[in-house]
């Protein structure tokens, strides 16, 4: 009687507890060319399905990070053109958005940029600044205070939404690199691949940037983990993607394998099946659960930037 008893108890709990989801299948689709210039982002990867509620995005240092001795992270303009950009002139500043225990959030407004604007930025408790907003920041730089002096992780260009992440640095290295960037958000060409925000609110309780897109919807990026090892963070959206346009992006730069942020595309089809890969320039399509842009060997442009995983791909929880 007992062990009937336990045994329709635990049935009970198994229909009540909820239901684990398979994470989704998403397209990755490459659309790259070559370049000379290491300072362009010639290659871009895009990310799209339909019902993509949130998805994962890990930076992780590439697998020859303790290899690294000296470090390469000044640009390199041989080869670039860039005098055919728009450029629209602003008055510098820098401004301190948010500074508490765990993080600080600075922004900057640059003498010219691209963009003839950027969104307004506010912060949900950031003490004086507490329901202001600042406009025509170009970037947004948000610091870890888990390490003495803070070390920055995360920026945002608000202007066109590109982002770059990365883990705390390994601890042979004072610090790492930038590498490529990411977009979030419904993808637009104009003039390049960019997402148009009209509103950035950070809440730093929370770990989290909230965004409000100017094509509608909305969404939040949120630090999930951070360490020497791994960067995360969690993507959520509303409403979930559509199956058109892209909902993310890989933004890089390759001219040859040692001169590149990103070099390989690694990809899983399916949970548990064998990571396949493929040379990042002739990328084409495939249908995967996650997706790594990587390197193997060690590039002379931004030697220790990390590679970026995006996976977890799910549905809006219910």
């Amino acid at each position: 009687m007992r062990a009937g008893l336990v045994a329709f108890a635990a049935t009970i709990a198994g229909l009540l507890a909820p239901v684990a989801r398979a994470d989704m299948s998403v397209a990755v689709t490459g659309a790259s060319r070559p370049t000379v210039c290491a300072e362009e982002d010639n290659i871009t990867v895009r990310l799209a399905g339909d019902g993509v509620g949130a998805l994962s995005i890990t930076a992780l240092h590439p697998a020859y990070a303790a290899a690294v001795i000296e470090d390469s992270t000044a640009p390199d303009f041989a080869g670039c053109d860039f005098s055919a950009d728009p450029a629209y002139a602003f008055t510098p500043r820098t401004v301190v958005l948010h500074d508490g225990a765990h993080w600080r959030l600075v922004g900057h407004t640059f003498a010219s940029l691209w963009r003839p604007a950027a969104p307004p930025v506010s912060v949900a408790d950031g003490g004086d600044r507490a329901g202001g907003e600042e406009t025509d920041l170009h970037l947004l730089q948000l610091f870890s205070k888990a390490v003495s002096p803070p070390i920055e992780v995360l920026v945002l260009y608000p202007a066109d939404g590109y982002w770059r992440l990365k883990p705390l640095p390994p601890p042979h290295l004072a610090a790492s690199a930038y590498g490529s960037s990411f977009l979030i958000g419904p993808i637009e060409i104009d003039g390049r691949p960019l997402v148009r925000l009209a509103a950035i609110r950070f809440e730093p309780a929370a770990d989290r940037f909230h965004l409000t897109f100017a094509r509608g919807g909305e969404a939040s990026l949120r630090v999930t983990s951070l360490s020497p090892e791994r960067a995360d963070v969690a993507v959520a959206f509303s409403p979930p993607s559509r199956a058109e346009p892209a909902f993310a992006a890989l933004r890089s730069m390759f001219v040859s394998p040692a001169v590149a942020d990103v070099a390989e595309v690694r990809w899983q089809r399916g949970a548990g099946e064998a990571w396949q890969s493929e040379p990042i320039l002739g990328f084409g399509e495939v249908t995967a659960v996650a997706v790594r842009f990587a390197r193997a060997v060690p590039s002379r442009h931004n030697t220790s930037a990390p590679d970026l995983q995006f996976d977890r791909f799910r549905p809006a929880p219910q």
